[in-house]
């Protein structure tokens, strides 16, 4: 980055954010792909765009007490980061993870912004969650924590100031609680949260929307460089929804996954994974992927998640964590010829495994942009609950599928009109920026 202006901003953000590894790395890369927007854009510096880009319209931390089955008082701590409302009201999931600190919310909500302006729908960006872990949990104590977690976060969130939805850790069940706590405080059935039950406001397709739109944004990337999924091997990490239904739709259209993973290890089927059983192991029974092998001896186990990447294929699609796949990872996976990567989880990419991506001619689908059919489809929750409406299965997915090839040609214009053809991320950060931008210097300093 040789920028002047850039370069300031982001010692600025390194002074200010120290102790936040993954804020100052989803900056960095943002930054680095804006040089040229800023170079031709004078008066996006003048007007203070960036600067106020970077830094959080509101950051809420407060106290978690609830009681867990022994009776014992059990303490966490929840935030929730209102990070940019130009374009809409914050938006954005809540996760509940052993690893969630401010500087996870922060890195999330930021990489949202860009995420929901490439939707095209009327959404700013936001994050939240607690370092409480629902593993292990009963059903009470998951109850009891997410009563006293929206008792503080229904004071800073409503239907078209802030609707959190959910994320890693925070399902149908843990929505349930919080929403049915915010009703009894608010006395008010308004569409503050997304992700909700059908029998109470949510819409269909939400359960497989991001791994259904992570595959179709893929498959327009392959498209457009003269490649599909039809007989390919995809390796799949992670084994949530974001997973599972990519796992789905790619082998709909007709891939071979032969692994998946979860936090203890993976598994590898060289027949292709049988998904009926991960559904049951994961959404049925709750238990851990190993398991798989009581339905499959065939296939092996291994402990630890990082060797998944060393198994040879032609796509993957990492959908667990942050930052799971290094520079040393993606090196093997260019090495045993995998010529595309895209994103189902935030940011599984390590700066040094984009370098070897772009080294290695790699086609390369941010998770900003193929992510994004989760928040799509909280924005057409948001849209049915405001015109009590439910639209059909078909009618929600025939919508997703339009937007997520939108958003790749945004990206794909983007990137080929700032001299970078074939850079997504570029072109995804380029494209999400300028109409977020555009907007805040609209309504000027505030």
């Amino acid at each position: 980055m040789k920028n002047a202006y850039l370069i300031g901003v982001l010692e600025n953000v390194k002074k200010r954010n120290a102790g936040e590894p993954e804020f100052i790395q989803a900056v960095t890369e943002v930054l680095e792909t804006l040089e040229p927007v800023i170079e031709k854009r004078p008066d996006l510096v003048e007007a203070g765009v960036v600067d106020r880009l970077v830094e959080p319209e509101r950051q809420i931390i407060f106290r978690v007490p609830w009681v867990d089955d022994n009776g014992k008082v059990q303490v966490n701590r929840g935030f929730r980061v209102q990070y940019n409302s130009a374009i809409g009201p914050y938006k954005g999931g809540l996760r509940l993870h052993p690893s969630v600190y401010l500087g996870i919310i922060k890195f999330l909500g930021f990489e949202q912004i860009f995420k929901n302006s490439l939707t095209t729908l009327p959404m700013g960006g936001g994050k939240g969650g607690s370092d409480f872990d629902p593993k292990g949990k009963s059903d009470g104590e998951v109850m009891r924590f997410c009563q006293s977690f929206m008792t503080e976060l229904s004071k800073h969130i409503g239907a078209d100031l802030d609707v959190p939805a959910g994320d890693i850790g925070t399902g149908a069940r843990e929505i349930g609680y919080m929403f049915g706590q915010y009703k009894r405080l608010r006395n008010e059935f308004t569409g503050v949260l997304t992700g909700k039950g059908l029998t109470y406001g949510g819409s269909l397709a939400r359960t497989q929307a991001t791994g259904y739109c992570l595959c179709y944004f893929t498959n327009e990337m392959l498209k457009a460089n003269g490649k599909s999924f039809e007989g390919q091997t995809v390796v799949i990490s992670g084994s949530g929804n974001v997973a599972i239904y990519a796992n789905e739709k790619a082998t709909s259209m007709g891939a071979k996954v032969v692994a998946m993973s979860d936090s203890n290890g993976y598994i590898y089927d060289k027949n292709g994974v049988d998904l009926a059983a991960i559904k049951q192991i994961k959404e049925v029974e709750r238990k851990r992927i190993k398991e798989y092998l009581n339905y499959h001896p065939e296939a092996t186990y291994t402990e630890g998640c990082k060797g998944i990447w060393t198994i040879p294929c032609d796509i993957a699609l990492p959908c667990a964590t942050q930052n799971e796949i290094d520079g040393e990872s993606a090196a093997i996976l260019a090495k045993n010829g995998c010529y595309a990567v895209a994103e189902g989880a935030n940011m599984p990419s390590t700066p040094e495994a984009i370098d070897v991506y772009f080294k290695n001619n790699m086609l390369y689908g941010p998770a900003k942009a193929a992510n994004a059919g989760g928040v799509a489809t909280s924005g057409l929750e948001m849209s049915q609950n405001s015109q009590r409406l439910s639209w059909t299965f078909e009618e929600v997915d025939e919508k997703l599928h339009g937007i997520m090839v939108s958003i790749f040609k945004a990206c794909e214009s983007a990137a080929k009109e700032y001299g970078m053809e074939g850079n997504y991320m570029a072109g995804a950060n380029i494209a999400g920026f300028l109409k977020v931008a555009e907007a805040m210097k609209a309504q000027g300093c505030v």
